[in-house]
């Protein structure tokens, strides 16, 4: 099971808006860490950046739209395309308030009815020279996009968004989909949707969650393999043994230069059957740690610790949408910050401060939230 299908199993600039932050806790007392809401109203947020200029920004999956351009979704029913997705840039001003905008919208979506089932803009990274690069999804294979007709082109893509002064451009930079269609590096039929992505000197780096890979474009938009996930045999809901996709969903560059890739894991979606993997290009992945749930994302916070963002800390399957933040000491302990505090959350970044930003309510519409935890240690 990859993960367009997962997604339906969990159910130009715009005005800005000032925020008070809302405190999700009381006060830190010792070690306990402070959560506050920085913004509210995202469109199934997703993957989260600090920009450059110390913006966080999120990038928002949309509600997808009313249109007569709709695909089966893998779950039952229809997803149909709008252009609801985008990116929002969250910057903090005088007296703690934080003002939120859309500062890129118009990007394809894929949603039900209810804005559920979201797939588009899953993950945004600088890129240099203050450009930006997303990942955006698809589910499918080039076929599915064509079905969408010419406002779909941008679906199963890396796109990069530079701004000059008023005026902003989008380009393609990579077609992950042609890739996996042409390609399938795992062997197990074409299936493509971008998820993580990561900017780099030479290009980008992007996890594919449908064809279990770990891609590089490079600046003229060229793709190539950097590694395959394999499958693993788990045991399913009535004891036999299944096959288990590994659905790779983020990837950081680790304090050793190396990239860190997690796995949300395919059916049966184990409870602490997620794996961190270290990947060096040119060789084998190899497990850097074991033992987590349905992993959406991760960062290296500034003493070198490993986060781990889990969007269902008991499992897909367990219809719980609990989610969980894991810091992993250098003893490979793991300890849980803000417990109780998570649900469905999609994306992590670490403030230049420290603090840690994580997207909310990762998998509805209008409801989507961005928080800031601060620790003391």
């Amino acid at each position: 099971m990859k993960l367009h299908r997962f997604a339906t199993v969990l159910a130009g600039a715009l005005a800005a808006t000032m925020l008070t932050p809302t405190l999700a806790n009381a006060a830190p007392m010792n070690n306990r860490p402070w959560v506050s809401v920085i913004a509210r109203g995202l469109d199934n947020p997703r993957g989260v950046t600090v920009g450059t200029n110390g913006a966080v920004l999120v990038a928002e999956a949309g509600r997808g739209g009313r249109s007569d351009k709709c695909v089966d979704s893998a779950e039952g029913g229809q997803v149909c395309l709008g252009f609801s997705g985008g990116i929002t840039a969250v910057s903090t001003g005088r007296r703690d308030t934080w003002t939120q905008r859309r500062i890129v919208g118009g990007l394809p979506s894929l949603a039900g009815a209810d804005g559920s089932q979201a797939i588009g803009p899953h993950d945004v990274s600088s890129y240099g020279g203050g450009d930006l690069v997303t990942t955006i999804g698809l589910g499918g294979t080039p076929q599915t996009r064509a079905g969408l007709g010419f406002g779909g082109l941008l679906l199963g893509r890396s796109v990069v968004i530079s701004a000059d002064r008023d005026r902003m451009s989008i380009r393609s930079l990579g077609d992950h989909a042609a890739f996996e269609a042409r390609r399938d590096p795992d062997r197990q039929g074409a299936d493509s949707n971008p998820y993580g992505v990561l900017g780099t000197r030479n290009g980008v780096v992007a996890t594919d969650a449908g064809g279990n890979t770990l891609l590089s474009v490079d600046r003229r938009g060229q793709v190539s393999t950097v590694a395959v996930f394999p499958n693993r045999f788990v045991q399913g809901p009535n004891g036999q043994r299944v096959s288990m996709q590994a659905v790779p969903t983020s990837v950081v560059r680790g304090p050793d230069g190396a990239f860190y890739v997690g796995q949300l894991t395919g059916f049966p979606f184990p409870v602490g059957g997620a794996n961190i993997y270290r990947v060096v290009p040119g060789e084998r992945p190899t497990v850097f740690a074991r033992g987590f749930t349905n992993v959406v994302d991760l960062a290296f916070d500034h003493q070198g610790r490993l986060l781990v963002l889990e969007l269902a800390k008991n499992g897909l399957l367990s219809g719980d949408q609990a989610g969980a933040l894991i810091r992993v000491d250098r003893r490979g302990n793991h300890v849980e910050l803000a417990p109780g505090r998570l649900v469905a959350p999609g994306g992590l970044a670490v403030g230049e401060d420290g603090s840690l930003y994580v997207s909310n309510r990762s998998t509805t519409a209008g409801r989507g939230e961005l928080l800031r935890i601060t620790t003391n240690r």
